[in-house]
Order: structure tokens, then C-alpha cells, then sequence
């Protein structure tokens, strides 16, 4: 037998800092935040803050407030997003506010749905955009641009004025929504001007509790004055072409305690760590993060596609390694709005060394650019409940690695695990995924994890099990659950929720492995369970042979009186579960499609491309919900209730009509452009040697309907007239086109026209893995895709 993976967890150390930071709330507000060197604070308690990257200005206004509901859904607490100063101020002395631009708006949103908001000031932002957000106008002065020259601060102090007063009022000294404001971006070794810009903010009016940078590349930050933030990609675009996955990337698939990413933006700066003290940060501060992949961009040479999987392995591993605030860029994909003089994306022509897309910033975002749902969004939405409900336990909780850990980067065959835990309990960490290089599984796998006060080693699971490859999960040690203590499920927790009068915590199976519960059984005077076996391991009581699903309730009386519940679905279905304020309760919602919840409406609203809705519900309202117009069927699915309208008239997938008009010549020659990449092929090229498609657009369509194009080659583009709607650069994905981004009226009667150009067989160009070699150029078919949207509101 294969001996366990064994790890101590020490003593706890001693307390952390406190007070050695110059971070301070407003005075007398409700829920101080606070931070110490280990973690932060709000109200008094641990708190583990989850943030979502959404660019309003890359989105139209109206829809904000739905965009927002979706994130919250998704478990985000905090939005973040740049202020990209070229999209308010591209002409000089016209700083615009209005519409897409409208910041006030933005925040006030997010404050009327309970989220917090941090913007991320600049100047400077990056964010795939020309000149990084810095406008022309200010390039084009004799000034040094990111430095404390007085030419570039006094066109700042007028950015950063009118950026203040957007938000007047909006701090937290007046109940608004700002917990944090990042200076800059990316700045690693001027840290005097950064301290110059953080005081020049503070002078203006601008307030938070927390004022924040970018920590990677051996940053060199003003001592004490700026949270450090970190981050981390599942894959890069700003890499060469020829360059194979990073190392810089496969290193987030480690449980490591190096908190540092050498290759975000290595492109834009050296590559060495400078002479920056790493335990000046690491000592002082919280290890928290703003930017953990949750996609990526395509720039024309390089065109990673990132699974969903890769995008939760990498999250979860971050917890596991001591992360106390999860940061995800994006969460949210948008498009780069029409500039009046250029257009407004980073290119070689900006002397950048990328060229992305015109008008697409999707970044395979779990919510991507029109508001679709991605299965990775259901990802991260299983860790964001965790960490809603154990969140203030964990961030408390020190990591800790196992006494065998992988001996490099390289090493496939270890398996990578970690514990969070406490002087009482923890949480156990496995990562067996990794993109393009899968791992092995790893069969008669135990654990031995020795916790302080404890007579003897927890050793779990009581039968040996296969880690599968691919797999990555998070269980319980000794976890309290209603006065019941759980010693260890082989599940993985996700939330709680009160139903007929029991506290229940749901847990989610791990696809091949069977859950395993053991209970200690001096918490609990009786057990039941609706199936597997209940045997007694010396002081537990263990529970096998569950089979998970909507009726897995294992039902437990606590001797304190107390009356708990572990419902442990299936994978699948568990990543369909949302929980939010529904009908005058905290609920839980089985959905497969996209769930709100609009507290501030009373209802809850589904998005479907489904013409039948079907949702469960626990607990149950006292009566069924209503759906406007459609008859409301009830069923039992479990311990749930389930709730069906079924399909009406119409299908939700109906084909295009796609017309051929002109054949694609042959494609563009290669050119390169900044450090020798591939440049993307000119606009005259499209009007010569592109395809050309016309797809006609039916008058009918609804509202939300995407035109979905199945295409091959190198670069699209898709025209209403003469205006640019939309572009891709091919990777083998399918490309999605909002009908409600069209323009409307005569232009749009006239049919989108699609432009699709070969790519060179000689062009530097990577792309994924059975993608094609794009060097013909065609669109294959297109259909429309219908979104519906269903409001339920109490019965």
C-alpha cells in the first residue's frame, strides 16, 4: 500500500500586524476595513474579498445593471475597472462623461446592488489599449510620460480632478461603494512617483481604505503606502509566437508561497527581478491578488485558448497557496469603443508590440463580451460560494506545504496539494490539472494531515482513492457545521443554506471519486441517509456509498440540539447551483442557464437560450413563483423543487442565411512590426483580397439574439455599411455577434457583411491546437442564437 502524503500544520504563529499600515476607513462607518499583515478585515472579522475586472466604457450602458446582477450571481463582491483616461479625454480638453463614459453611473450601480467598486485611476493602465490609455494629445508633448516631470503631472492633476469629481460623494464616508483605488499600473521602479500620484489623488479628493498596485515584476512600491496586489495567467498573449507555453504561466498550477509573476507585461519591461526587498511586501503585507486569468486576450501573433478548467485549477491553487482576496481579469469581456480620431486598441502602430483586434476585448472571459455565459464562469462561481461562506475562516488560515512537494517546475509525477488550517481546522488543496501538459492520475492516494492539539493525524480517506488527472478540488477538516463536526468529506463545500429547519451544507462530488463523510461522533445523536452504508471508524462515524445527487441529504441531530444536513450533489449538477435573496429568503437555485437576483425588483430573472425554463428551488417558497403569460409546472427533484415552463413556439438555434459575394484572393504578405512580431494585415487588404459574406438579418429577431459564424482563416471582420461591428482574430473558436450592437435603420436592412482574409503560410503566427492553419478563408455557416430572458417573481 502507497504510504500517505503527509503534512504538519504548526502551531498557529503568532498574531499578525496591526496598525503598521497607514490604511484607515472613514470614520464610524459600520464595517471598518482594516488590514494586517496575514489578512484583511471588514467589520471586525476576517474578511476575503472577491473581485471581478469589468470595463464600463467597453460596454453599453444599458446594459450595466443586468452585467452587474450576473457578476454578483457569480459570487464577485468587489468590481473593478480601469478608467482609461484615452476613452473619457481622446480629444484634449473634452473630458466626456455621458453615456458608456458615465463613471458616477457605473458606481452608483454597483452601490445600488451591494457590490464595491474600485476603480483603477491610471493614468497609465495598459488594458490592451492605445497608448496604454494615455491619449494622443498628451504623447505628443515634450514631456516624460510616468514620471513626476511637471509637463505630464499637470495634464494628470486635471484627469485625476475630474475623475474625483465623478465620484464626490461615492466614498465611504458617505455610504458609497469605494473600498479601493489603484494608482497606476504595472509601474515597477518608480516608486516616488507613485507616492507622487497617490498624494496628488488624495489632494484632489479622491478617498478610500485602500489604495493599491500592481506587485509583479519585482516591483519597487513607496515603503508601507500602497496594498501590493499580484496576479497570475493560465496562458499570455504578449509571449512570442514560437515561444511554447511560459513557465512563468505553468507555474501557477504549484502550490508555491512565492507570491510574485515575473511575466505579466515582461514584454513592456526587463525580465529580471530587480533589487526589490520580496520580504518588505511579503512580511507587511496580505497576499491578495487583481488580476488571476480569467481568460485571455489574442493578440494577431499569439492566440491562446484557455479551457475552463485551466481558469478554475489556477484560481482554486491560489487559494491553497494563501490567497486572501481573488481578483479575476476579466470577468467580465467588453469591445474598445469607436474612437473619433483613431481606433483605440494597443497595436504595433502605437509602438506597442502587439496587435489586438480593433474593436474585440472578449478575453474568453467567464461573462463574455455581449453578457454570455461560460462554463467557466460556473467555475469560479463554486469557489466564489465557498469562499462566501468560509471565506473569513480561510483567509485566517496559513498555508502550508507537504513534506514531499514536486522538485521543479517540471515535475508531473508529484501530486501538488496544501492546507490551509488553523489551530483547529483547515481545508485541503489538490491540483492534478494543468493546461496542455496533463497530469497522470495518481491512484491509492491517501492523506496524513497532523493538525496542533490533536492526539493523531487525520488520515483520509478511510479507502484509498485515484486523484484523476484533470482533477482539482478543495475538503473539509474538521469543519463545524450546526454544532455537527465533519471531519472530512471527500466532496468539496460550497455553501449553506437554512431548509426545514436544518442548517445544510452543500457539497460537491469530485468526478471519480466516491464521497466519503465522516462525522465525529460525539457531536451527533442520530444519523440517516437516504443511501450507502453508515459504519462506526473507531470515534467517527462514516458514511459511504452516497450516491450524489438532488436527493443525497445526509440528516443529522447534533448533541447540542442543533440540526444539520450535508446534501452532496453530483459535479455536474453542482455547478449549476447559485444562491442569492429570492422571494423573501436566502434560496438555493439549480439552474443549468444563467440566474439574478434582483432584490431591488422582487424578482428573479433567468437567461436561457432554451425556449423551456426549468429551475429547482431549496428551500421551497410557500407558493409556486410566477412567470408572466406561461403556465408554471411543480415537481419534486429531491430535496428541491422544481419548477418547469415548458417550450413554446419557436426554435432557440435557426440557421442564417449566408451569401457568398466575393471569394478571398491570396493572402496578405507577412509583415512584422515592434520586437519582430507578426503585424495584423491592413485595412485595405480587407477591401480586396477578403471573402465576403452577406448575412441577411431578419426583422423578427428579439432582443439578445447572437449571430453565431463557424469561419476559418486569419482576421474577420463584420460591416453594417461602412461601420465596423465587430472583428476576430481565428483561434478555432466560433465567433459571436450581438444583434443588439448593430446599428438600426437602413444600414442594417442592407444585411452584416463579413470579411475574413487567409493567413500567409509563411506568418509567424501561433495558434491553438487543431485550429487549422487558417490559410483558407470561408465562413461555414452562422445561425442565430436566441437568448431569452424570464422574469419569476413570488406566487
Amino acid at each position: 500500500m502507497t504510504p500517505p502524503h503527509r503534512l504538519r500544520v504548526p502551531a498557529p504563529s503568532a498574531p499578525p500586524l496591526t496598525g503598521h499600515l497607514p490604511f484607515a476607513d472613514a470614520p464610524g462607518v459600520p464595517d471598518p476595513i482594516e488590514v494586517t499583515s496575514r489578512w484583511l478585515t471588514r467589520g471586525g472579522r476576517p474578511w476575503f474579498p472577491v473581485s471581478g475586472e469589468f470595463h464600463y466604457s467597453r460596454c453599453p450602458a444599458g446594459e450595466w445593471e443586468e452585467e452587474l446582477l450576473k457578476m454578483k450571481a457569480g459570487g464577485v463582491t468587489a468590481v473593478a475597472s480601469y478608467v482609461i483616461w484615452i476613452h473619457h479625454e481622446e480629444v484634449e480638453g473634452r473630458v466626456r462623461f455621458d453615456g458608456n463614459l458615465d463613471l458616477r453611473r457605473f458606481a452608483e450601480l454597483c452601490a445600488r446592488h451591494g457590490l464595491d467598486f474600485i476603480p483603477r485611476i491610471g493614468p497609465w493602465v495598459h488594458a490592451e489599449v492605445r497608448g496604454g490609455g494615455l491619449p494622443d494629445w498628451l504623447l505628443a508633448r515634450p514631456c516624460t510620460p510616468r514620471t513626476d516631470d511637471p509637463a505630464y503631472l499637470e495634464p494628470v492633476r486635471h484627469w485625476y480632478a475630474a475623475v474625483a469629481e465623478q465620484l464626490r460623494g461615492l466614498d465611504r464616508a458617505h455610504g458609497g461603494p469605494v473600498v479601493a483605488i489603484q494608482i497606476e499600473n504595472e509601474l515597477y521602479d518608480q516608486p516616488g512617483h507613485l507616492l507622487t500620484l497617490k498624494r496628488l489623488a488624495q489632494e484632489l479628493g479622491l478617498s478610500a481604505p485602500l489604495w493599491t498596485s500592481t506587485a509583479w515584476g519585482g516591483v519597487r512600491l513607496p515603503p508601507d503606502e500602497l496594498l501590493p496586489l499580484y496576479g497570475g495567467y493560465p496562458e499570455a498573449f504578449w509571449t512570442e509566437a514560437d515561444g511554447g507555453w511560459p513557465d512563468t504561466c505553468r507555474k501557477h498550477f504549484f502550490f508555491t508561497h512565492h507570491r510574485d509573476d515575473e511575466g505579466i507585461g515582461a514584454d513592456l519591461r526587463p525580465t529580471a527581478v530587480r533589487d526589490a526587498d520580496p520580504a518588505a511586501l511579503t512580511d507587511r503585507f496580505p497576499w491578495a491578488t487583481c488580476e488571476l486569468g480569467g481568460g485571455m486576450a489574442v493578440a494577431y501573433h499569439r492566440r491562446p485558448r484557455v479551457a475552463p478548467a485551466d481558469i478554475g485549477a489556477l484560481a482554486l491553487t491560489k487559494i491553497g497557496c494563501g490567497s486572501v482576496w481573488q481578483g479575476s481579469y476579466m470577468f467580465h469581456g467588453g469591445t474598445n469603443p469607436a474612437g473619433e480620431l483613431t481606433t483605440l486598441q494597443e497595436s504595433h502602430a502605437t509602438g506597442y508590440p502587439n496587435d489586438l483586434p480593433v474593436l474585440t476585448y472578449d478575453f474568453q472571459a467567464p461573462l463574455g463580451e455581449y453578457g454570455q455565459y461560460r462554463p467557466s464562469y460556473h467555475e469560479l462561481r463554486l469557489q466564489h460560494l465557498l469562499l462566501a461562506d468560509f471565506g473569513h475562516r480561510i483567509a485566517a488560515m496559513e498555508s502550508v506545504l507537504p513534506e514531499r512537494a514536486p522538485t521543479d517546475q517540471h515535475d508531473r509525477n508529484t501530486l501538488r496539494w496544501a492546507v490551509r488550517g488553523d489551530g483547529t481546522s483547515g481545508f485541503l488543496f489538490v491540483t492534478n490539472h494543468q493546461p496542455h501538459e496533463p497530469l497522470p492520475d495518481h491512484p491509492d492516494t491517501t492523506f496524513s494531515v497532523e493538525l496542533p492539539g490533536t492526539a493523531a493525524p487525520l488520515t483520509l480517506p478511510s479507502t484509498p482513492v485515484t486523484v484523476p488527472s484533470g482533477a482539482y478540488f478543495c475538503w473539509p477538516l474538521r469543519l463545524d457545521v450546526a454544532g455537527l463536526r465533519l471531519d472530512w468529506a471527500t466532496a468539496q463545500p460550497v455553501c449553506t443554506v437554512d431548509a426545514e429547519g436544518r442548517t445544510v451544507l452543500v457539497l460537491a462530488a469530485i468526478d471519480g471519486i466516491a464521497p466519503e463523510l465522516a462525522l465525529r461522533s460525539d457531536t451527533l445523536t442520530s444519523v440517516s441517509t437516504p443511501s450507502g452504508d453508515i459504519a462506526q471508524l473507531g470515534d467517527r462515524t462514516l458514511i459511504t456509498g452516497l450516491r450524489p445527487g438532488t436527493d443525497a441529504l445526509v440528516e443529522v441531530d447534533t448533541v447540542d440540539g442543533g440540526r444539520a444536513g450535508l446534501l452532496v450533489l453530483d459535479a455536474a449538477t453542482a455547478r449549476t447551483l447559485y444562491r442569492g435573496a429570492a422571494w423573501g429568503a436566502e434560496r438555493l437555485v439549480l439552474c443549468a442557464d444563467g440566474v439574478v437576483f434582483d432584490e431591488i425588483a422582487d424578482e428573479v430573472r433567468v437567461h436561457s437560450p432554451s425556449p423551456e425554463l426549468s429551475f429547482a428551488v431549496l428551500p421551497a417558497p410557500g407558493r409556486a413563483p410566477v412567470v408572466a403569460g406561461a403556465d408554471v409546472h411543480t415537481t419534486e427533484d429531491g430535496v428541491f423543487t422544481r419548477y418547469t415552463v415548458p417550450a413554446g413556439p419557436g426554435p432557440d438555434v435557426t440557421d442564417a442565411r449566408v451569401t457568398r459575394l466575393r471569394a478571398a484572393g491570396p493572402a496578405p504578405e507577412p509583415v512584422t512590426g515592434v520586437m519582430g512580431r507578426a503585424s495584423a494585415p491592413a485595412d485595405q487588404h480587407f477591401g480586396t483580397t477578403a471573402a465576403e459574406y452577406r448575412v441577411d438579418v431578419p426583422e423578427d429577431l428579439p432582443a439578445g439574439t447572437l449571430l453565431r459564424v463557424h469561419w476559418t482563416g486569419d482576421v474577420a471582420r463584420a460591416h453594417v455599411g461602412d461601420t465596423l461591428v465587430a472583428d476576430q482574430f481565428h483561434a478555432g473558436r466560433a465567433w459571436d455577434i450581438g444583434l443588439d450592437r448593430l446599428p438600426t435603420g437602413a444600414p442594417r436592412a442592407e444585411g452584416l457583411r463579413l470579411r475574413v482574409l487567409p493567413r500567409h503560410p509563411d506568418a509567424r503566427v501561433y495558434v491553438p491546437e487543431g485550429a487549422g492553419d487558417g490559410g483558407v478563408a470561408a465562413v461555414e455557416r452562422a445561425e442565430w442564437i436566441t437568448l431569452r430572458s424570464w422574469s419569476v417573481r413570488a406566487g
